[in-house]
């Protein structure tokens, strides 16, 4: 027998085993209607009960409490305070001042936190969100033309694209795109209109998905588009990326990098983080087709026997690259052309104010951790919705929790600079240091956090400035730094310079190595270290950075040239040697 035809009979799971129960759960979801309703009626608990709680997900939502207070209510015989995180649909980052306000009004009112929250998800969060509610937050969100449809869940989620104001036509036409690949690849059930928006029940049988199928994918599925040489949308942390190749400033095509993923799991080697591969050119009209070939080729090739070993960059490991190439160009009817040349130089966002070619004008917003709320000395969220009273253009929200104000007139932009300063929301004494650092939510909200991420990395990226002085670092440099308090990857920490991943309460794993553009993973330098052993070693590296760097040399190179630590390619061998 032939390794393809071997590879084939894997593929399709004849050496897999037995399907995981998330299997099961999809098949008897009745395409992902479940008993949703039921459980919205439900006034004794404020959760989801049995497959709700995950079918949920597939509506964009996660079913959280509050761990701050578990154990205190669990001392008072009270259930966890149950309530949802909502992650919308927003392909591109991009929103309306009108919309902006309605978000700010239903989190204002109706969430126990009050915050808006912006993810690397290039989109917005609501926490906080109490069952009565959660009816009248889709509800809300539909009657401003925005959804939360498959943005969690075993579907393609959020698709990001690289936010880039200055080329103005340019990303409008790769907007244009991640709008259709996210139109496209959407579950074609109406069960999310059904419960949420009151729609007319339909007949089940009538429906039909032709790309998810309806069993769905075996796991989550990330797709960008990206604008070279921004890598702010960080291509190897998902499972799909066009690469926008432009001639004469108009987009010619794409190159398809696939195979791209962080997560991975402690202690389990059969997990690691990926970078995605390059499979070639195509021109835009095969786009479409493309996209749904490669979801459709992991929908039926990937591992739903093993979900830790489901996601589409293990299943080009076990089928092999060129075979996977194969099948998506044989279901797109396409032969990939060579790459075209591209090449990714930074991917943080331009903070500040800068002039696109269309004369418009784009302040780009540093929103720590992107959590907007009004606090003491920065009222952010305030400041933020009386800049969408009086803005004309749109905001757009980046992959790294940051807000631009796009297409300002000359005549507004002292206005809204003015409202900026005077909310915190522009502060010229944040370090570079500051803008390149970024953390997942974690506690107390999210269910998976072993250890803090957002609510450490305020102090200990102040810590980290003291050393970089310490050793006389220029301050126009910084270190890519990023906290995660899981292995899930939700903070990209997997493709930083110095990645924490969370392994207990007070506890990191401490990963180096990654470089600037986002293209090389890092790799464990110590594990499950207090923050005070962190931040001795980061002394003492930054002090021979300082001391043994080339000339321009950046952190993240240095320890791989000096041996410190060694580069991490693709394979679990490599990450794990």
């Amino acid at each position: 027998m032939s390794k393809q035809s071997a590879t084939i009979q894997e593929v399709l799971g004849q050496e897999l085993g037995p399907l995981s129960d998330n299997e099961r759960l999809k098949r008897e979801s009745n395409l992902l209607r479940g008993t949703i309703e039921t459980d919205l009626q439900d006034q004794i608990t404020g959760g989801f009960t049995a497959d709700n709680f995950q079918l949920i997900r597939f509506h964009g939502m996660y079913q959280q409490d509050d761990r701050d207070i578990r154990n205190e209510r669990a001392k008072q015989k009270l259930e966890p305070l149950h309530n949802v995180m909502l992650r919308a649909r927003m392909p591109g980052g991009v929103i309306t001042p009108k919309q902006w306000l309605a978000i700010d009004k239903f989190a204002t009112e109706h969430s126990l936190y009050g915050s808006i929250r912006l993810t690397t998800r290039q989109t917005f969060q609501f926490h906080g969100v109490l069952k009565p509610n959660i009816k009248l937050m889709h509800q809300t969100l539909n009657s401003i033309g925005i959804d939360s449809i498959a943005t969690a869940g075993d579907v393609n989620r959020n698709v990001l694209c690289t936010t880039n104001p200055v080329e103005s036509e340019l990303h409008q036409e790769a907007y244009e795109w991640a709008s259709k690949i996210s139109e496209h690849l959407l579950p074609k059930t109406k069960a999310y209109a059904e419960i949420w928006l009151n729609g007319e029940k339909v007949e089940t049988t009538q429906e039909d998905e032709p790309i998810l199928g309806k069993n769905y994918l075996p796991r989550k599925f990330k797709t960008t588009v990206v604008i070279p040489p921004q890598n702010d949308v960080d291509v190897h942390a998902n499972d799909l990326n066009f690469v926008a190749i432009a001639e004469e400033g108009k987009l010619v095509g794409f190159n398809v990098l696939v195979g791209g993923g962080l997560a991975m799991t402690h202690g389990d080697t059969s997990t690691y983080p990926r970078r995605a591969d390059d499979f070639g050119f195509v021109a835009l009209d095969k786009t479409l087709e493309v996209a749904a070939a490669v979801v459709t080729t992991q929908r039926d090739w990937g591992n739903r026997s093993n979900r830790k070993n489901a996601k589409t960059k293990y299943t080009l490991d076990r089928v092999g690259i060129d075979v996977f190439k194969a099948e998506v160009e044989k279901r797109a009817g396409i032969k990939f052309e060579q790459s075209k040349p591209y090449e990714f130089t930074e991917r943080g966002d331009r903070i500040g104010w800068v002039e696109g070619i269309d004369g418009k004008h784009h302040l780009t917003l540093f929103i720590e951790n992107g959590r907007l709320l009004d606090f003491p000395d920065k009222p952010l969220k305030s400041g933020v919705a009386k800049i969408a009273e009086i803005h004309k253009g749109d905001f757009r929200m980046t992959a790294n929790q940051n807000l631009i104000v796009a297409k300002v007139s000359k005549s507004n932009k002292a206005k809204i600079e003015k409202i900026a300063r005077e909310h915190g929301l522009m502060d010229d004494t944040v370090s570079e240091q500051r803008k390149n650092s970024m953390a997942c939510v974690a506690y107390p909200t999210c269910p998976l956090a072993m250890a803090e991420a957002e609510r450490f990395l305020p102090s200990f990226v102040t810590d980290v400035e003291s050393i970089l002085d310490k050793h006389q670092i220029n301050k126009e440099e910084s270190i890519i730094l990023r906290v995660t308090g899981c292995p899930n990857g939700c903070g990209r920490a997997m493709l930083a310079e110095i990645g924490l991943v969370g392994k207990a309460p007070g506890r990191y794993n401490l990963h180096l190595g990654g470089n600037k553009a986002g293209t090389r993973v890092p790799k464990m330098y110590k594990e499950n270290i207090t923050e005070a052993q962190i931040l001795e070693d980061i002394d003492s590296l930054v002090g021979h950075w300082a001391e043994q760097r080339e000339t321009g040399e950046a952190f993240g190179d240095f320890v791989i040239r000096a041996g410190i630590i060694q580069e991490v390619k693709v394979s679990k061998r490599d990450f794990y040697a």
